[in-house]
This record gives C-alpha cells, sequence and structure tokens, in this order.
C-alpha cells in the first residue's frame, strides 16, 4: 500500500491545491467553477474556519516524496447522529495508484478511532462513473444504501441538485478489517 500524510491545510499549499483542481479531469468531475488562485486561497481560509468550529476535518493529502496530490475531508459532522459525509479528491496524475485508498485509511482512522463517528457517508454523482468505480473497489464500504438512509440521500440530492449514489463506511466494518490487515502485516513482518 502506497505511503501517504494528512496534514492540516495551510496556505503555503495554495498553489499546488490550485493547479491541481484546475485540471479539467478533476475540474469537471468535481463540478468546480473556472477559479482562481484568489478563490482557492479563499477556499483554504473558509475550510480552516469551518474546522475550528467543528464542523469539518479537512486535511491535504501529500504522496511519499510529501508532495501535494490532493485532500480528503470529513463534512457535515453531527455528533448527536455520530455521522458525517466524505469528501476526497486526487490530482488525475496520481489516479489508479493507490492514493485513493490509502488516504480513505487514514481518513477513517479519524473519524472511528478519534472522533468516534459510527456512520461516514460517501456520495458519488450518477454521473461520476470514475467515482462510483473507485469506490467500488475498497474492501470496507457499504455500497447502495440509499434505502437504508433516505434521509441522507435525499439530502445529499438535493445539495448536488442531481441523481446521487449512496455508499456508506461503518465503523465496525472498518475496525474489523483494520484490525485483520493488522494482524496480516505483523505476520508478513515476521516471516
Amino acid at each position: 500500500m502506497r505511503n501517504i500524510y494528512l496534514v492540516e491545510h495551510s496556505l503555503d499549499y495554495c498553489k499546488r491545491i490550485y493547479e491541481l483542481s484546475s485540471a479539467p479531469e478533476v475540474k469537471d468531475a468535481l463540478g468546480l467553477p473556472d477559479g482562481t488562485i484568489k478563490d482557492t486561497e479563499k477556499f483554504i481560509i473558509s475550510i480552516m474556519e469551518e474546522e475550528k468550529e467543528g464542523k469539518t476535518i479537512s486535511r491535504v493529502i501529500l504522496d511519499e516524496n510529501k508532495h501535494v496530490i490532493g485532500i480528503t475531508t470529513l463534512m457535515f459532522i453531527d455528533h448527536e447522529k455520530e455521522s458525517c459525509h466524505l469528501g476526497t479528491w486526487i490530482g488525475h496524475h496520481y489516479w489508479g495508484k493507490g492514493y485513493n485508498l490509502a488516504s480513505k485509511i487514514e481518513i477513517l482512522r479519524i473519524a472511528f478511532f478519534d472522533i468516534h463517528l459510527k456512520y461516514v457517508f460517501s456520495g458519488a454523482r450518477k454521473v461520476n462513473i470514475r467515482s462510483q468505480k473507485a469506490q467500488e473497489k475498497l474492501p470496507f464500504i457499504r455500497l447502495h444504501v440509499q434505502k437504508d438512509f433516505p434521509d441522507v440521500h435525499r439530502s445529499l440530492e438535493l445539495k448536488e441538485k442531481q441523481a446521487c449514489e449512496l455508499h456508506v463506511f461503518v465503523r465496525d466494518d472498518f475496525i474489523q478489517l483494520y484490525k485483520n490487515n493488522k494482524k496480516t502485516e505483523k505476520t508478513t513482518t515476521k516471516m
């Protein structure tokens, strides 16, 4: 598995985040308007404010060489419902190289171990086939849970203003898989 680092936002990353998110492959998938570095700076400042308010935990994803490759965010954190939503984007040059899985594991560790949530929802617009395929590859996700969480699904579609798929990461599933992987790593290391 890829080694990645999740670090707090900083304006030092602004230029690289702008470059990565401006690429048509990323911008179009996220439905972002054409923007400027100043817009990216405002975005980073707003994310840092939301984090101070406890609404969001957002991290910049760095690759093994500590280069910025994307962002992963726990948003709409609801401690009463023990849930939130997860959004991740990775620069298109890094697609298909294992960074999505590595970043999901690290951000879910925060969600489940640090802030003790039960559910982390991950949606995808029906038109965003690449995102759906990337989520389907994750070994610890429950797919197509619209019927199990109709209110969450309805809220997602209202926010996105279009049809969406809804998936969920469940704490118990993640912890079980995480423990099994740790056991496997220890066994492999001893050999």
